[in-house]
Parts: C-alpha cells; structure tokens; sequence
C-alpha cells in the first residue's frame, strides 16, 4: 500500500487510493483545520507537497490560494487524491486556545440528588441466612435490588456505605465513603468543551478542564457536523458520538489526576449543550436538524446511566441533559436564561448568546419569546480570509491610529491570523475612521489624499479593495468580502433583536438590561457590538456580561433537583419565533445589514 510521510510528526500513514487526502489525515487522527468539511469552499486544509513535483493543481486551488504558495507546493487536502507515496509537511499546528470556563452564579439552596448512607449489615449465620439482598432492603425498605448491585457484590465488611440518586440506590461501597460525593458539570459548544469537577458535599468547584472540540476534524460548525452524517451513513454517528464521550473522559481523568480523587466516586454527569450536540452525544441522528422543517428528535431533558454513553465514572451514575426549546435554541440557551434568572424577573430583559448562532430570550415581564439567527461563522474568525481560532497569534484587538493600526494579540506573540474579537474590532474600526461607508463597501483609494494617514492602509488586488491589517513578507488582509461576512452576521442578529421586540410590542427604551452570555460574547466589548451595529446605541449603558452561563446552568442542576425542575418548567414556557416567517422580516433584515454612520 502507498504511504503518506509526515514530516514535522515523523509519521508515516499506509492508505488505499480513492479518498482524497484529507480523509486520510482526518481517517488517523492528524488535525487539519477545514471548516466546510472538506467541500473545498473555506481553502484553509494547506498542506505543503514536498519534493519536485508536487500534485495536479486544480482551478478551486487556483483561486483560493496563492501564486507564492501553488509554487511552493502548497495545495488544499481535500482536493488532492494521492495515489502513490507521498510526503507533506503540515501546515496549521494546534496552539493553545482561550476557552472560557467561569461566569455568574446567581444564589439558589444546594439539594443535589447524590447522597451516601452508612449501615451496619449483619452477617448471615446458621441460624439466620438471610441473603444480602434481603438485608440490604430491610435496612432501607426498598422492596428489590438492582441485578448490576448484586452482580458487583464482593463486599465482607460489616460496615456498607449506600449511595443514592433521589431514592435509587445506584451503588455499595465498603466501609464509610461518605466524604467522598462528586459529580462534574459540562458545557458542551460547538467549538470548546468545558468541565468542572464539583465536590457535590460542599457545591466547590476543585478543578477545571477544557479544549477544543475534537469533532472539529468533521467541520468547524452543527451543519458541516450534520453534512458529514448525512454524507457517511453507516458510521457517523457512533464516530461523532465516540469523540465527544472520549475527550469528557480524557477531561474527566485530568481533572481527577490533579485532586488526587478517584473517578469511581463520581456519581452524577450534569451536560448543557446545543440540541445537535446533545443528540450526537447520546448517539441520536441529528440529520433533520439540518433540513427544514428542522425538527430535532428529541428535546426534553434525559437521565441515563453514564455507562450507557461509555463515560467513565461511578458504575451507576446518572447523566442529566438539559432541556432544549428547539433545533436552534437548546439546552445550553435554555441553562443561560436560567442564570440569567428570566423563570423570575420582573424587567423587561434581553438574552443573547452570541456565536456561530445568535440565540436570543427577551422576557417581557416574565412572558418568554426566543429566536435563533443565523449569524455564520465570521463572529468566531471562520470564513474570514485571514481567521483563525481564538488561540495564542490571534489578533484580538485593533485601534487605528494616525501614527499607524495598533493590534493586541493573544499570548503577545507574532500574529498569524484574527480571531472573531479581532475581526469585529477591525470593522468597528474602519467605521469610526471612515474606510467602510454604510454600506459596507471600502472607500475609494483615489478619494484619499497621499498624505492622507489611511492612504497606504487601502491596496487593490486587482479591481478589489482591500485593508492592510499588518504589512509583511505574508501581510494580513481583511478584503471586502470579510466585511461582508460581518455585515451579514451584524444583520441577522440585529435583525433578530428587532423582531422580538416587534412580537413583544416594545420599544428599545422599555428594555431595562441586555444579558451577554458564552464564550465569545464574553470577549466582545460594547463599544465593538454597537460600533459595528450588533446592537443599537440606546443599549450600550445596559449590557451585563454574564460569563460561561451554559456550564454554570449544568452546575446548579447538578447541586439541585429542584433547579432541574425549574429549568424544564422554564423550557416549557419559552415560545419560539422563526425568523423567516415573521411579518416584514425581509424589510427588517435589509435595514439591519446598514452600518452606523
């Protein structure tokens, strides 16, 4: 069989000619970023072919890279199909990226279902040989036992700990183990998972971990995840499931490995996610998510057995999911609306989780109506000509300057690319200084006077204009189509906001405070959310930044039955607006892709 050669991990891979070599890379593990699933739209899967005579070029390379780098071998994987031995050199490497793990944790009383008991068995004799089974029930004045407690029975001590969920005897443990109750919290997003091991006795969070998704490798967003099982029938789905339950795992031991604590006192999973995440975690087609009338499986809350997904923790612990409302608003909405504690406010609140989706609540006194807005990729640096994750290189922030553009990057490192914080601080930018009009197009180089300090800061690639964001052997760019991309991401939310309003019959100054939630609202300041037209201006006084609310709603459930409650009855409640089919949304949407003059 033909090998490929990887260079820089000195690692050879044997394939059998017919895929193209991306699957290849992807098929053994070998990160290659492609956010379009290998559709050969994105152009960012670069490898370099080494050797004289690297691979057939074709015309989609043509125009998604560049002269320099067709001539230095550099091609797209997932349109190359080797067929002989070759040898590549990858070109993205993982970096460390910035996952938010922290937020707003409103008050509420700790009442987790998890509990231990000690008790004293007496052991059987001649005279009295009472089965363990019959003991264990007399103790509790249960009427049967579990066949997995009876099977796993290897206990001789007289002294038994029994350890409950709700009133389910779920394990038995020798001696006393009552100091030893812990369960984990997980935010499960489409890009990072974040987890929190949580000492369930006291309700402290001991450790955290956190990376980036791993079913990146299928797609950087829910659709090119939902394409990739649609396109791969018989395997995707236990594929897309195994990545997830392998990385909680992973997170699980680190966690576990820096407390000293051992996993099997881990007796409740608590998981917030969107509702594709949710179904590819318990290995449930998600397909129709993507196709309209985009109708998911399933959307209320579950409790299984962990071991029923593979997760490695305590024989017979549970897992709770969250409640979701719909394909596009889930259960990590759902978790955010409940820190946000719109189930009881009096205000008239906004909720905004804003990311590849614009998720939004408006609780008009207590009446909740929720919307979800397509607003792409852009916002998270993808479909950006120079993005990139919000990883150490990633341009952050931009201030331009009459003495030159001022960029704040993650790690202080060389920039390599500009993350979506980046991207929405550059268009805010070339706003205020006049370099993008209304409408989003570039001014006119000519327009500028040469001594003009913006002048060197526009250049023509061709007929197309485009903003020099740092000059250099390999200069980053930010061309029209990228300020399209944020035009078109600024319109659906903007767009999104105004609907709700209009359903709601309220005005922008009846809104008494606007709630930012997630792992880039966080990073978004309101100066670059209404500087861009994210959010109107009479709004920029009241926003409220509430942190990683996803993970933080599956930490009060795990501490509370009755926040569990509480979060299914606040599900129940959330009525769901589609966009599309709202009166005059057309008209609404086009007004929204205006930028702030």
């Amino acid at each position: 069989m033909p090998k490929i050669f990887i260079k820089e991990q000195h690692k050879e891979v044997a394939y059998s000619p017919g895929e193209n070599l991306l699957e290849i890379l992807v098929a053994n593990d070998i990160f290659v970023d492609n956010p379009c699933n290998g559709k050969g739209l994105c152009g960012k899967c670069k490898v370099k072919v080494l050797g004289e005579n690297p691979t057939f070029i074709s015309e989609t390379e043509k125009k998604l890279l560049k002269k320099n780098e067709v001539d230095s071998g550099v091609r797209l994987s997932c349109l190359v199909i080797p067929r002989e031995d070759i040898a590549i050199e990858i070109m993205q490497k993982e970096t460390n990226h910035q996952v938010l793990t922290t937020g707003y944790v409103p008050t509420f009383d700790f009442q987790p279902a998890v509990h231990k008991m000690v008790f004293e068995l007496k052991k059987p004799t001649l005279e009295n040989q009472m089965s363990f089974e019959d003991s264990i029930c007399n103790v509790f004045g249960a009427k049967e036992m579990d066949l997995r407690l009876l099977q796993m029975h290897r206990i001789a001590e007289e002294t038994i700990t029994g350890v409950f969920h709700g009133e389910d005897l779920i394990g038995l443990e020798a001696g006393d183990t009552t100091d030893f109750i812990y369960g984990v919290a997980i935010d499960i997003g489409t890009t990072t998972l974040v987890t929190a091991l949580i000492d369930m006795k006291t309700g402290a969070e001991i450790a955290t971990a956190s990376m980036i998704n791993p079913q990146k490798k299928f797609g950087l967003d829910v659709l090119t995840r939902i394409t990739y099982e649609i396109d791969n029938p018989e395997n995707s789905k236990e594929q897309l499931q195994h990545e997830i339950v392998k990385a909680i795992n992973e997170m699980i031991g680190e966690m576990c490995h820096q407390c000293n604590i051992d996993r099997k006192n881990i007796y409740e999973v608590s998981i917030a996610a969107n509702c594709t995440m949710m179904h590819f975690l318990l290995g449930v087609d998600a397909t129709s998510i993507g196709t309209a009338p985009y109708s998911p499986v399933f959307v209320r809350a579950k409790m299984i057995l962990a071991k029923e997904i593979g997760l490695e923790v305590a024989a017979g612990a549970k897992v709770y999911c969250l409640p979701a409302v719909s394909a596009y608003i889930g259960a990590d909405v759902v978790a955010g609306a409940y820190v946000g504690q719109l189930q009881n406010v009096q205000e008239n609140v906004l909720f905004i989780d804003i990311g590849t989706n614009g998720e939004m609540i408006l609780s008009n006194h207590g009446e909740l109506l929720s919307c979800s807005c397509a607003a792409g990729p852009a916002l998270e640096g993808m479909n950006i000509s120079a993005g990139t994750r919000a990883a150490e290189g990633a341009i952050e922030d931009v201030k331009i300057t009459e003495s030159g553009i001022e960029l704040k990057v993650i790690g202080n490192q060389e920039p390599i690319g500009v993350c979506g914080s980046g991207i929405l601080a550059a268009v805010k930018e070339l706003i205020r200084t006049g370099l993008v009009r209304k409408n989003g197009a570039f001014i006119k180089k000519e327009m500028l006077d040469t001594s003009d300090y913006r002048y060197d800061m526009i250049q023509l690639d061709g007929k197309k204009r485009e903003f020099v964001l740092k000059s250099s052997s390999e200069p980053l760019i930010i061309t029209q189509e990228d300020v399209r991309q944020v035009q078109l991401a600024k319109g659906a939310i903007l767009s999104g906001f105004y609907v709700l309003l209009q359903q709601a019959n309220m005005r922008i100054n009846q809104l008494d405070k606007v709630l930012i939630a997630g792992q880039f609202g966080a990073h978004l300041s309101a100066d670059n959310l209404v500087g861009t037209g994210i959010l109107p201006e009479e709004v920029s006084d009241k926003l409220v930044y509430l942190g990683n609310t996803s993970k933080t709603g599956a930490y009060m459930a795990l501490m509370s039955v009755a926040v569990k409650k509480q979060i299914e009855e606040l599900a129940c409640r959330m009525e769901y607006i589609e966009l599309g089919a709202s009166e005059g949304y057309e008209k609404i949407f086009a007004q929204c892709l205006i930028f702030p003059g």
